[in-house]
């Protein structure tokens, strides 16, 4: 299952570095969005050298069905609208 990273978590004056809010098309509700709690999560690079960084869905965002993920080191700005594959 594929997702697309939209944002980092973030307040008006502050962001986490290490939490992002990512998009799945098949969730479209809070509830189907909660049942993702606990998955992985894996971006991978594309560079000379590919890095992949995991991370673990926390809970649901909203109620259009987004989910936020920690990662275990935070992701480059790049990484902001492109896919992650979850497991």
């Amino acid at each position: 299952m594929k997702g697309t990273v939209i944002q980092f978590r973030r307040g008006r004056k502050t962001y986490k570095p290490r939490h992002f809010l990512i998009e799945i098309p098949e969730t479209d509700t809070r509830e189907k969005a909660t049942k993702l709690v606990g998955k992985t999560v894996e971006w991978k690079s594309t560079g000379k050298e590919p890095k992949t960084i995991t991370g673990k869905i926390s809970s649901a965002h909203g109620g259009n069905g987004v989910v936020r993920a920690i990662f275990e080191k935070g992701l480059p700005g790049q990484a902001i609208g492109t896919e992650v594959e979850m497991k």
